[in-house]
């Protein structure tokens, strides 16, 4: 189905900017909650909640914790997108938001296994189950608010710059982290995830001002809109949602072996590679970089395609996993720093950078939330549980075996890449482009 709705004119609604911008700053909060658990889990919660262990086990433990995050939220996923099809894209961006922000302060308040004992982990686990649920939520119906505002030609920009509030988000996290590093005790955790309480009324103040999707208002109007969105992708779209898994696959999981996991393995063995602080500006460095990264490869889709960028990015990710644990195994904090900008900025960046417009793209306007949803909230979950798996891998082969799954996970993006349909080519320039639904494998 083609919409005319405003979403496919060529300038796009009067709120464009204020949409990607407001969804941008609402991705932000929400990526320093979520990601913010990451470091956190990398750093900390092994000591503060399994003391117990010894380090290895209790990283491990650690990011179990973690990956159930990634676990539930295609649940998260799944119920945005059949509310986000069914009664619009913005109560579901604000309802997120507040979930994600009541759960993150939470973790600021928990106690440790040597106040409460072994209810210590199972309440981190409860409040991280809410996490992953409400993160779920969040980006589909960001990134189509986004894309559904946008001119038709400039779409790899705007939700670029939506984007772009995920590197914001972990620049602040992990800036945070830094600071509060030299804070005694718990409070060196437990602040940065206290102060999302500040950050959460900012966002829920912007999200309300910003105006539903004009393409949904089209649905709803012609009523068009999809009865069982979920249904009615996986009937007629499934191949698309594979598709797009296996896209995702590529960014996310190779994230968690490159910074996730690194943070971790950089202070592992009797002899740390690097400090907390340096592994902290490392990544900070990083993520300061992706925020322009970011946007420029969206921009870039916008002139030369959503396929050729993907391509590229992964193959240089196939390419990048051995150099980048040479790299970091030399403890030279330059080449540390060089290894996360790399892997971020380029290998991760220019695969979420093209994300945002390809992926809805692929899917019809009436099924579009659940289909970007359900595909980028699956692949979470082999992402979620990747630092786990770095971590068995390392304790089984060395560091060999997290460059060689890092590297695997390229392999999978660019075979995904290869199969998936340019949805914006030259010949798309001077027209709308008609997401699709396919009958048969490209």
């Amino acid at each position: 189905m083609e919409s005319s709705g405003p979403a496919h004119r060529s300038e796009g609604s009067p709120q464009k900017m204020r949409v990607a911008v407001g969804c941008g700053i609402g991705a932000t909060i929400e990526t320093y909650d979520f990601i913010g658990f990451g470091t956190a889990a990398a750093l900390y919660f092994g000591q503060a909640f399994f003391p117990e262990s010894d380090p290895l086990s209790a990283s491990l433990l650690s990011f179990a914790t973690l990956g159930i995050g990634f676990a539930v939220r295609p649940l998260g996923g799944i119920i945005a997108g059949h509310l986000g099809d069914r009664i619009g894209r913005k109560p579901v961006l604000v309802a997120s938001l507040l979930l994600m922000g009541i759960a993150t302060v939470l973790i600021g308040c928990l106690p440790t296994y040597e106040t409460v004992g072994a209810l210590a982990p199972i309440l981190l686990v409860a409040v991280r189950v809410v996490q992953g649920l409400a993160f779920g939520a969040e980006w589909g119906g960001a990134i189509l608010m986004t894309f559904e505002h946008a001119p038709r030609k400039r779409k790899g920009l705007y939700t670029g710059i939506t984007q772009a509030g995920f590197p914001v988000g972990l620049l602040l996290a992990n800036l945070a982290f830094l600071f509060s590093a030299q804070l005694p005790g718990t409070w060196a955790w437990r602040v940065p995830f206290l102060l999302s309480a500040v950050l959460i009324v900012v966002g829920i103040l912007i999200r309300l001002k910003i105006d539903e999707s004009p393409e949904f208002e089209e649905l709803k109007e012609s009523g068009q809109r999809a009865k069982n969105p979920l249904w009615e992708v996986l009937r007629d779209d499934w191949r698309n949602v594979l598709r797009a898994f296996c896209l995702r696959i590529a960014e996310t999981a190779g994230y968690a072996v490159s910074v996730t996991f690194m943070l971790s393995y950089l202070k592992m063995g009797d002899e740390p590679l690097a400090s907390s602080s340096l592994s902290l500006l490392a990544l900070t460095t990083a993520a300061a970089v992706g925020i322009a990264a970011t946007t420029l490869w969206g921009h870039a889709s916008d002139h030369i395609g959503r396929r050729p960028i993907y391509l590229l990015g992964c193959a240089i990710t196939v390419a990048w996993g051995l150099p980048m644990f040479f790299a970091v195994n030399t403890g030279v904090a330059a080449l540390i720093v060089l290894a996360f900008v790399i892997s971020y900025a380029v290998c991760q960046n220019s695969l979420a950078g093209v994300q945002g417009a390809w992926f809805s793209e692929l899917f019809d306007a009436r099924t579009r939330t659940a289909g970007v949803s359900l595909a980028y909230q699956i692949s979470a979950v082999v992402s979620g549980f990747t630092p786990l798996i770095a971590t068995a891998l390392y304790a089984a082969t060395g560091w060999l075996g997290p460059a060689l799954l890092f590297s695997a996970y390229g392999v999978l993006g660019l075979l995904a890449a290869i199969t998936t349909r340019e949805t914006w080519n030259a010949a798309d320039r001077g027209q709308a482009v008609a997401p699709r639904k396919e009958k048969a494998v490209v």
